[in-house]
Parts: structure tokens; C-alpha cells; sequence
């Protein structure tokens, strides 16, 4: 039967697709954002005196005493970067074209699924002659139509590189120029292709403790998989990024206003991919709206003329109702950190599963007052750096794994009530 990708909460690369972007940087204004951030980098150099969250964070969750702790940077002020952080839609975009694009050299493998498809995970090149076999293993799972080639991708792969950790990136079918093989991509319901490429990650490095951190659309089969997996799932921890949650209140806000752009945007890059590999859905037949979908002028049409059938949902609403990661936290039993924007445009604050996270003994929930969609333009890093997520994430994946951590979250374990334990 054949599967076509969607969801929501896309990488927005595809915006560059869009003509006519309405601004650009000059080099007097280059000039002017590297004065803001030598002093934004400033401020954020504050003298550490205490490990409780800042107030300008939400932190909920009910592993969150236990892994507090961990989060160096937690005590700091959430400082938006000025000018560019004043709106939520001007810092997605500008997080999506101009923040850095870090060289990393990949190495390729295409994985075959037991159904005929393919994914393409990427290696970094060399890391097999220069890591342990047992260091441990971050799988990086892009947004909607995302793969290696994105900016968020890339500067969090360099950051867990840089602490010796193995990192791969999970290109899913047709996406990062993955191959499709059969009529069959992938979508926000799929959690077939995560499962492979986890178990086979798992067999090649059978000595390393496996992690997962996923963006977007990433994020939301990333938690779908974990709550599946339960006390079953073979990751020792996992990170959800700008996770929408609640597929019918993203689907909600996404045709709204501004965000018609990013809906245009995306439908675009899901049209393409799909007229790349049309042939392989020539006389479908069934209840396939083939030329809704090769032509949708929003993600909801491709969805309704392809992905709602292929997956045997009877209307877009049952397939976005029956996707949403957030009925599966309840389920989670490995330590996961949710990281949010509240003035996410196509992840909106409301859709979080705020009480099932704080019920929760494994999950924790970091809210920040802006950082837009995939941009967090904050921190030392800021503007066009690393987004201000990524040492929160570092820091959360080291603690995991370092032994005497591992310590402190079984003892703490008995304490909250079924904490998964740790490999280690």
C-alpha cells in the first residue's frame, strides 16, 4: 500500500524556495548584529549561583529535580537576540537563512527496509577510525522534508561530536536526497522506518548506549516511538525539539495568518518530492486523489489526497488525531526532555501535554518565552551560531551517560516510581 510523507512542523529550508524574501543583510547591518551579540554574549556570562531555573523559563516535569541538576546553563536569563527576536516569524526565518551552515563531511548508508523502502542515515566521515567502539550514539531525526543538510542539524551534530559522541543522521525516504525505492514514503503515523534504523544502529555498535534527538515533525515520531516502546525502548534517553504535539491544534494554527506562508512553503517541498518519484504511484487506484496531492497548495491537501489513504484513515482529521505524540508521554519510560517555544508558530504552546509530562517520573519540559519554530536565536552563540538549545541538550546527554549519573538516576528511580534504568 503505498505511504506518503506529511505532518507538520517542518524545517524551514523550504522557505528559501520562496521568491521575493522581503529582507536581506547588508554589510553594515552584519556589522551592527555583531555588536548585539558581543553584548547579548555579555550578559549571558553571569556569575553561576544557583541551579534553579531561571524565572524567565517554564520547567515542569517529574524528572525534573533529578535532572536539574544536570543543565549548567538553566540559572541564566532566557535573552532573545535584539532586534531579530522581537517577532516570532522574523526569527524563524532568520534562523532558517542565515545562520551558519557548519562543513561536515558525511559518509552515506543507504539502510533497506523490511518492506523494500530505503532511508539514507549519515555518518560523520572518519569516526570509525577515531572513536571508541563504544562511545555513545546520538541518532539526529530532522523535521518534515528535513534531513543532514540543515543548519539546527548540523550544529548539534558538531556539539556532540566535539564530546566524542558517534553521530548519525536520520534522512527518512526522500528526504536529505534519500532514495525511494517503492510507493512508499514516510509520515507523522510511520514509526516502521525509526524502528529499524534504531535496531540496526543497535547491532553495530552493540557496546554503545543508543540516544535519539528529533525537530519537529522528528520530535513528534521520536516520542511516538519511545511511548510505543515503553519499557521495551531500546534508547537510553531522548530529546523532542518544537514537537507539535497535538497534530489538530498545529493543523489549527497553521492556516492561520502568517503561517499561510509556511503551509505554501512546505506544500511546495512536499509536492516535489512527490513528483520525483510519481511513477511509483501510477494506477494506484483506490480512493488516491493523485492530482490533489501532486499539485496541493497546503500540507492538508497532500494529506487528504494521499497520506489519510494510504495509511487507512478516514479523514485528515482522524490521521492528525491519531498521530499526535501527545497521547504517548504518558507511556514514556526512558528519560525524555522536551524543549518548547512558547511563541512557536506551528508548534503552539497549547498543544503540550504539559500534565501528562508533569505526571510523568521520566519526562521534563523546558518552556522559553520566544524561539519561534527551529530558531532560538539566543545565547553565546547568537545570531547566526548554534541555536540556544543545544548546550541544554549536551548537557542532559552527558549526564545520562556518565556512570556516576547513571547512579543517581536508579537511586532517584525508586524515589519517582519507575524511572527507566540506564544502560551504561
Amino acid at each position: 500500500m503505498a505511504k506518503a510523507p506529511s505532518g507538520f512542523a517542518a524545517p524551514f529550508s523550504s522557505i528559501r524556495h520562496l521568491t521575493n524574501f522581503p529582507f536581506s543583510l547588508t554589510s553594515s547591518q552584519t556589522t551592527h548584529f555583531s555588536t548585539l551579540r558581543s553584548t547579548a554574549a555579555a550578559a549571558s556570562l553571569l556569575p553561576e549561583s544557583s541551579t534553579n531555573p531561571h524565572p524567565t523559563l517554564e520547567l515542569i516535569g517529574g524528572a525534573a529535580e533529578t535532572f536539574l541538576p544536570a543543565l549548567h546553563t538553566i540559572h541564566l536569563p532566557y535573552l532573545p537576540y535584539p532586534l531579530i527576536a522581537w517577532n516570532r516569524h522574523v526569527e524563524t526565518i532568520f534562523a532558517s537563512f542565515f545562520r551558519s551552515l557548519p562543513d561536515v563531511r558525511f559518509r552515506r548508508e543507504c539502510l533497506r527496509t523490511s518492506d523494500g523502502g530505503s532511508v539514507a542515515l549519515d555518518w560523520v566521515s572518519g569516526d570509525d577510525r577515531h572513536l571508541p567502539s563504544d562511545s555513545p550514539v546520538l541518532i539526529l531525526l530532522p523535521g518534515l522534508t528535513g534531513g543532514s543538510g540543515d543548519t539546527y542539524v548540523r550544529h548539534m551534530l558538531l556539539r556532540a561530536r566535539s564530546k566524542q559522541w558517534r553521530v548519525v543522521v536520520f534522512n527518512s525516504r526522500g528526504c536529505g536526497d534519500s532514495p525511494v525505492t517503492t510507493a512508499q514514503f514516510y509520515s507523522a503515523s510511520f514509526l516502521g522506518d525509526i524502528s529499524e534504523v534504531v535496531e540496526h544502529v543497535g547491532k553495530r555498535y552493540p557496546r554503545s548506549n543508543l540516544y535519539a534527538a528529533g525537530w519537529s515533525l522528528g520530535a513528534n515520531i521520536l516520542v511516538r516511538y519511545v511511548g510505543q516502546e515503553s519499557f521495551s525502548c531500546p534508547l537510553a534517553g531522548a530529546i523532542s525539539l518544537c514537537n507539535p504535539f497535538n497534530l489538530i491544534i498545529a493543523d489549527e494554527d497553521f492556516r492561520k495568518g502568517f503561517n499561510i506562508i509556511y503551509d505554501k512553503a512546505l506544500s511546495n517541498s512536499l509536492c516535489k518530492i512527490f513528483k520525483r518519484h510519481a511513477l511509483l504511484f501510477e494506477d494506484i487506484g483506490g480512493e488516491y486523489n493523485i492530482p490533489l496531492a501532486a499539485n496541493a497548495k497546503s500540507v492538508r491537501e497532500f494529506d487528504d489526497g494521499l497520506t489519510r489513504v494510504s495509511f487507512g484513515f478516514k479523514s485528515v482529521n482522524d490521521y492528525y488525531s491519531n498521530s499526535s505524540s501527545s497521547d504517548s508521554i504518558k507511556n514514556v519510560s526512558i528519560p525524555l526532555l522536551c524543549i518548547q517555544a512558547e511563541n512557536d508558530p506551528i508548534a503552539p504552546s497549547r498543544g503540550i501535554p504539559r500534565e501528562d509530562i508533569q505526571k510523568n517520573p521520566n519526562c521534563m519540559l523546558i518552556v522559553t518565552p520566544k524561539g519561534g519554530h527551529l530558531g532560538w536565536v539566543a545565547g553565546r552563540d547568537a545570531p547566526f551560531g548554534a541555536p540556544w538549545t543545544d548546550p541544554i541538550v549536551m548537557d542532559f546527554l552527558e549526564y545520562l551517560e556518565k556512570p556516576s549519573s547513571s547512579t543517581d538516576l536508579l537511586s532517584s528511580s525508586n524515589d519517582a516510581n519507575g524511572l527507566h534504568q540506564l544502560e551504561v
